[in-house]
């Protein structure tokens, strides 16, 4: 059964990053270049509603398998990377809450009323807190792995 958990938990995970990661790495900078504001600003609003909805189910996984895993373990006896991924863990699901709420809401609002400068805003206010999740997602990573 652990295993599962364990499994359903680095799936999640594996979703939440590998999207970061080629989001801005991948998918923003060729939008960037190749596409002029009102069609890119469409593109990543669109992409970020696909998106951001299997970070939802991602994060639910997460804090569900992870506090399952904690809950059969000694937390006296757990690796301090454990807890330490706990935290960050806590802190990326209050960035990516951060992130849905407010600029995620504008750039919506600002891209169905093809407001193209409130959408840069807020697209200029979402790349930052992605960023900050994707290295703190692997801090926890390597936290988990190193920390014993």
């Amino acid at each position: 059964m652990y295993e599962w958990f364990k499994f359903f938990h680095l799936a999640a995970g594996v979703v939440w990053l590998g999207g970061m990661t080629l989001l801005v790495l991948s998918l923003r900078p060729v939008a960037i270049q190749q596409m002029a504001p009102p069609e890119r600003l469409a593109l990543m609003a669109g992409v970020l509603s696909r998106f951001f909805w299997m970070v939802w189910v991602a994060i639910a996984l997460l804090l569900a398998s992870g506090f399952w895993m904690l809950s059969v373990s000694d937390m006296q006896l757990a690796p301090k990377g454990w807890h330490a991924m706990s935290g960050l863990g806590l802190v990326m699901c209050a960035i990516f809450a951060h992130i849905w709420f407010v600029p995620f809401k504008r750039l919506k609002r600002s891209v169905a009323l093809s407001d193209w400068p409130a959408a840069g805003r807020a697209m200029g206010q979402i790349h930052p807190l992605v960023l900050t999740n994707l290295g703190l997602g692997w801090v926890a990573v390597a936290a988990v792995l190193i920390w014993r």
